[in-house]
């Protein structure tokens, strides 16, 4: 595996976090840490990837159309900011 260097500035307090929870977990603070980013690259290729199968070959123009449709009403009042 080929392996970077990048040089990380964390918050005090995120930093505290990262190494307690670090210790809990029984690894080093630079393996929890590579760790969290992998578990975040995964799950943002995921949603990203789920999104464009949903979304097909789908345009803005159909939700265009819909929200002309929709009825012209004023918000509730506790809608309202």
């Amino acid at each position: 595996m080929s392996k970077a260097t990048y040089p990380l500035k964390l918050p005090i307090s995120i930093k505290k976090a990262a190494q307690r929870l670090a210790k809990e977990d029984g690894v080093s603070l630079n393996q929890w840490i590579a760790v969290a980013v992998a578990e975040k690259v995964g799950v943002a290729e995921t949603s990203a990837d789920f999104f464009k199968r949903r979304a097909g070959k789908a345009t803005g123009g159909g939700l265009m159309r819909l929200l002309r449709t929709a009825p012209k009403a004023r918000p509730e009042a506790e809608d309202n900011l």
